[in-house]
């Protein structure tokens, strides 16, 4: 009598484990992550947006008013949704309880939006650059969710991550519900290169979780600009919108 073959089961629908959806709980049956249908269409994707800093604006295409005078040292940011519920409480649940699913969910979908937006004429960076963390703050947290984001993009997209070429000295302040000159004051002198020679000539992408006013990101993309690199792109989980915008 023939061996029962146990690898063929495996094949059975009912015998495959099944997927809930880490919003509703609710079976799913998304072939590639944990969130059903309904709760990725009830995304606050981010529709209209400046097509620089990803701003949300009400007409699609357009420049919002800061760019147009004064550019930003990045060239684009790419981000897949508004920073409102539930992405907002993900990436809290995320970044200050390290409920890690939450931030892997994200980065899937985030790095499906890059391969579309790559498909659509968008150009591939030839590394990625996580948004380093002040020290205290990383010792406090245990990790760095921008580079744990950072692996997971890299790993999905094929790019490679360099952790160590940006270095951040100063524990400046946190940044959350400052105004853009407050953050810029405070980021004066954080950062660094490690090794400048390695930026020039390269188109590189910045990873943060969310982008707020930019100050973080465009100081690190004046400091790589600075030191020879052609371009600068951003990759984030959520813009915010101007303070009072819905």
């Amino acid at each position: 009598m023939p061996a029962f073959d146990l690898t063929s089961l495996r094949h059975l629908p009912w015998l495959r484990p099944r997927r809930h959806c880490q919003l509703c709980d609710e079976p799913t049956d998304h072939p590639a992550h944990n969130i059903c249908t309904a709760c990725e269409a009830e995304l606050p994707w981010l529709g209209a947006h400046c097509q620089c800093c990803a701003l949300p604006l009400p007409v699609p295409g357009m420049i919002c008013g800061a760019c147009q005078n004064k550019p930003p040292s990045f060239s684009r940011v790419e981000a897949p949704w508004r920073y409102a519920f539930p992405v907002d409480n993900l990436i809290t649940r995320f970044k200050h309880q390290a409920q890690w699913p939450h931030g892997h969910l994200l980065a899937e979908l985030l790095s499906e939006h890059l391969r579309h937006a790559f498909d659509e004429g968008l150009p591939r960076p030839q590394a990625l650059l996580p948004v380093p963390l002040a020290r205290r703050r990383q010792r406090q947290r245990g990790f760095n969710q921008a580079q744990m984001l950072a692996d997971w993009l890299g790993s999905s997209l094929d790019l490679p991550v360099r952790h160590d070429w940006l270095l951040r000295h100063l524990d400046t302040p946190a940044q959350q519900g400052l105004d853009a000159a407050t953050r810029k004051r405070n980021l004066r002198q954080a950062f660094s290169l490690k090794q400048p020679a390695q930026v020039a000539g390269a188109h590189l992408a910045l990873v943060d979780d969310v982008l707020t006013t930019g100050a973080t990101a465009g100081m690190l993309a004046q400091l790589l600009r600075r030191a020879g690199a052609l371009r600068v792109d951003v990759y984030c989980l959520a813009r915010t919108p101007r303070p009072g915008d819905t």
